[in-house]
Parts: structure tokens; sequence; C-alpha cells
């Protein structure tokens, strides 16, 4: 098990696609934009892929960032490595922090890597470069059990943009990279910065299931503690997509949460987040309903972990942009408010350290959950689905004040009356 630090638990991080984050699409937009962002309470800018991008069977009209031509270089028409550079140096000058993704899955179909060392590359039964999954057909899979070279190649590139200040990398499909590598890799680094942070993207359950039933290795979400100090909460993320379908009720997704507590090392650090880059805007899934929109963010920032904001979630955004072609976010309400509210509250020792507890309401749609400490407890009440009623909770009887609002909260007969406005209650022991 690493020795993470369970003061993960209250970081914020900023996810941002820089080329569709302005008009302009460069570093210097994002630079000009870090005091609003730092405004909201975020701790960390995390940026999706920022080299070049491979053109051989590109998808879209741009390419995917996760097609990666070379590790080496970082995009021109971002800026440049220059121009990263003091995007590092701007956002460590905010007091905050930043992290990049890695990428080391698979290259494009015309990287530097493939033309250089084919013999780096995954064969299929024909023994033709390809890749595992069908449907990414704009890459080639690297394949680590033919040359050790490829490790020293890749740590090289981890060791150089950490040395450029870069304070944390996101790894992309991490379980499907051997952990020996991530285990030298983290060591490598920490050589470099002591208090460097690993965030692994652990895949669906299904995916890694589905990958071992191929013959591939394929790390399960447990597996990756021993390396990472953060994992996405992919484990329980298709709960709350078919709660959101339709097909299921909320509860299967909150009794992941509590299993959550139950099979992950006792430090282990999840980020909640409810869209990013891969994932369907919470706007566009309950149909720009603000309340609902509210309740699900801060639902998401109430979990025990680390949370995600998605560039335009403090918009209540429906628009997710594309990964391949040009596409701005759009801005329906501004959030930013509540937000900072919940990054403040986040912050506190309680959220890192405090017993937490996800009760199953009787009422379907509503999310209730506690964290506690030996003097105080936060008590969380999320109307997922706006309906009206009342549920059982584990707070004395009297009149208490909803952190979020300043709206007076009843509690009588240990039942509180629901609200559309999410409720956030301090009870002092």
């Amino acid at each position: 098990m690493k020795n993470t630090s369970i003061k993960l638990r209250n970081l914020v991080i900023y996810q941002i696609y820089v080329r569709n984050f302005s008009e302009e699409g460069k570093f210097q937009n994002v630079i000009d934009d870090l005091d609003r962002i730092k405004s909201l309470g975020v701790d960390y800018i995390y940026l999706l892929p920022i080299h070049p991008i491979g053109e051989k069977n590109k998808k879209g009209s741009l390419g995917c960032p996760y097609s990666i031509q070379d590790y080496s270089k970082v995009r021109d028409e971002l800026g440049g490595l220059s121009e990263f550079q003091r995007l590092v140096d701007a956002v460590h000058a905010k007091k905050m922090k930043i992290m990049m993704d890695i990428v080391f899955n698979h290259t494009s179909r015309d990287s530097v890597f493939l033309k250089e060392h084919p013999e780096w590359f995954f064969k299929n039964e024909s023994n033709e470069i390809s890749n595992r999954v069908g449907d990414w057909w704009d890459v080639y899979d690297l394949d680590y059990t033919r040359d050790k070279n490829l490790w020293f190649e890749l740590l090289n590139i981890l060791v150089f943009y950490a040395r450029l200040g870069v304070d944390g990398y996101r790894c992309d499909v991490a379980s499907m990279v051997p952990i020996e590598f991530w285990k030298l890799a983290t060591k490598q680094v920490k050589k470099v910065n002591p208090k460097f942070i690993w965030l692994s993207e652990s895949v669906h359950g299904g995916h890694c299931k589905n990958m071992r039933d191929q013959g591939y290795n394929c790390a399960s979400e447990s597996e990756m503690y021993q390396v990472f100090d953060m994992a996405y909460d992919y484990d329980i993320e298709p709960y709350m997509q078919e709660y959101l379908n339709g097909s299921i009720s909320l509860k299967p997704y909150l009794e992941g949460l509590r299993r959550q507590d139950e099979i992950y090392p006792k430090n282990y650090v999840k980020l909640h987040n409810i869209e990013n880059h891969d994932i369907e805007r919470i706007a566009k899934r309950v149909n720009n309903d603000i309340d609902k929109i509210k309740n699900w963010v801060s639902f998401m920032f109430m979990q025990k972990g680390a949370a995600m904001l998605y560039m335009g979630t403090e918009y209540a955004s429906d628009i997710l942009p594309s990964l391949f072609d040009k596409e701005l976010f759009n801005k329906n309400q501004d959030l930013s408010s509540l937000i900072t509210k919940l990054a403040k509250l986040k912050k506190r020792r309680i959220f890192a350290e405090g017993i937490y507890n996800v009760f199953i309401p009787k009422i379907d749609g509503v999310a209730y959950q506690k964290f506690s400490s030996s003097d105080e407890e936060y008590h969380g009440i999320f109307n997922l689905a706006k309906i009206d009623g009342e549920i059982d909770v584990d707070i004395p009887d009297g009149n208490y004040r909803n952190y979020l609002t300043g709206k007076q909260v009843k509690v009588t007969n240990k039942k509180v009356k629901l609200k559309f406005d999410p409720i956030i209650i301090k009870v002092k022991k």
C-alpha cells in the first residue's frame, strides 16, 4: 500500500482542454483566467494532453489529443514549450499546482516512436502492429514486454516535465500499463519532486474484465493503489449513468460509495467527478434543471475523496466540447458562488479524516451522507430527483442553518422535509 496522504481528499481539481477552453485555444488564455479559477477554490489545474497530435487516421478535423505523435514536444498551436513553462510558473505564482495528462498506453499511428522503434509496439495474431481496443483506430498500443529501452525513454519524459515544474500526472488508461513500470516511474519522479502526485484513470470494471478475457493484462482498481495516490471513481460511475438513464434506482450508486470504504486501502483517495471530457454534461443529463444540477454538484463535492470540475461546470454548461474538433463550452447559469462555498467546506479537516457514512433513504432519488469527528458532524441531503417528501435523518430535532443557502432547516421527529436546494448541515456534538 502506498503511503498516500489522506489530505489529498481535500483537493479540488479543475480540468482544462486548452484547445477548446477559449476561442484562441492557447496557454495564454488559461493564464489570463487563473484568478477566476483560483477564486473557485481550485488547488490543481489539470490539462488534457498538450503534445503534437498524429495525422494518420485522425479523428475529426483536428485529431484526438490522446493520439500523440511526440511526447517530447508541446503543440505549437497552444503556444509551444516556452508558453507551457510560462503557464506552469503562472499557476505556481497563484499558489496552485499543475497536473498534465500522460498517455503511455498508446501513440498515434505516425508517432516518432513508431518510425524509430517499431519493435516497441503491440502486434496482433497476424503479427501486425495494432491496438487492443477496437474503436481506437487512430492509435497503436505500446508493448512493454519487448524492450526495456522503451521504459527508459518514457521515464526520461516523465522526469523532463517534472523538472519543468509539473506537480502531478493523470495517467490515461493506467490499468493497461504494467504496474511494475509505474512503480519505477514514481520512484524516479520522486527524486525530482517528493510531493509529486499520481492520478490513475483506472478503467471501468467491465473494460478490465473484457481485456482479461482476451488474454491481456489489466490491473484492477485495488491493484492501482499500490502505486497511485488517487484513482477515478469509474468503479461506480456506470451506476450513476444507469440511474440518469432511468434504468435503475439510485441505490446501487449509493451502495457503491459505501463499498469503496470497504474494499480499498484505508488511506485511499477517490477522484469524484460527475462530468469530464469523456462523460456527458450533467446539465444535459438532467435537461438543464438548475436545481438538479446544484444537487449533483453539491453531492459530488461532499463525497469522500477529491473533487474534479471540468471547464464549464461552474457555468452549468450543457455542451461537452468535442475532443476532435473546435468547440467551446457555453455559459448557462453561474454556479461560481455555490462551488466556492463547497470548495471552502471541502478543505476542512473532517472531510479528509472524518468517519464517512452513506445512508440509503426510503425515497429513491435522494442522497444522504454524513461526515463525523469527535466534536462535530456534517450532514448532506441532496434531492437529485427534485421530489417532494421527507426523509429520516440521524440528526437531533431542532432548527439548523443550511450552509449553502443560509436558510433554516427544521428537524422534527428525526425527519427533514425535502427542499429543491441541496442541504448541508453542521451539527455540534
